[in-house]
């Protein structure tokens, strides 16, 4: 989901019917949108984070089920990605 627009989520989270479950999945760190155009699940958080009955849950590397190299490269990512934070 991290590549729809702000209105493609929108138009699907607004079909939600009675009785029904959604779970809506992505990576925020793989956004493959073109600049400037916003995903649509990073600003879904924004807007839904305070709405009771809903419910947004971070993974991290541990949660990789994938081969163990895999979670060694999410972890070197995350890092990475903290030490750009900390200089800007």
């Amino acid at each position: 989901a991290q590549n729809t627009t702000p209105e493609q989520m929108k138009m699907f989270l607004t079909r939600i019917g009675f009785g029904s479950r959604a779970v809506i999945t992505g990576d925020v760190t793989q956004i493959d949108l073109a600049r400037p155009q916003k995903s649509g699940l990073v600003e879904v958080e924004r807007i839904l984070d305070h709405v009771r009955g809903i419910h947004f849950h971070p993974f991290n590397s541990t949660d990789v089920v994938r081969h163990p190299l895999v979670q060694k490269i999410v972890a070197a990512y995350d890092h990475y990605q903290s030490k750009q934070d900390e200089k800007s």
